[in-house]
């Protein structure tokens, strides 16, 4: 289910106008991973919202996946709606030992 107030559109509208704040955890580990900023951006204008954090603060924020040179990435995103502002919280590529092969679906714990 959808978090209220935290619309793809508007999110991928914020980020598309530049109304971005990199997070600075995210920045230093962006670099640990060798992941660019183009990267990000390209997962969250075009790449497919695969869970939601309603709960998360100051704002809810969602998990995307896409790919860049055919690796994938994941990109948690906060949003407010009364700031229009997109929150880049973290990047990284997802791993086969917490993601099932589709990069989508998390693996149960055995």
């Amino acid at each position: 289910m959808p978090i209220p107030g935290f619309e793809i559109g508007t999110m991928r509208a914020a980020v598309n106008a530049g109304s971005i704040e990199w997070q600075r955890h995210a920045l230093e580990r962006m670099m640990e991973r060798r992941i660019r900023r183009a990267e990000v951006l390209d997962v969250l204008s075009a790449g497919e919202r695969i869970e939601d954090y309603p709960g998360d603060a100051p704002y809810p924020s969602a998990l995307f996946l896409g790919w860049a040179g055919g690796r994938p990435l994941h990109v948690v995103v906060a949003y407010s709606a009364a700031r229009e502002t997109a929150y880049i919280v973290t990047a990284y590529e997802p791993d086969p030992i917490h993601f099932e092969d589709d990069f989508r679906t998390r693996r149960t714990k055995p």
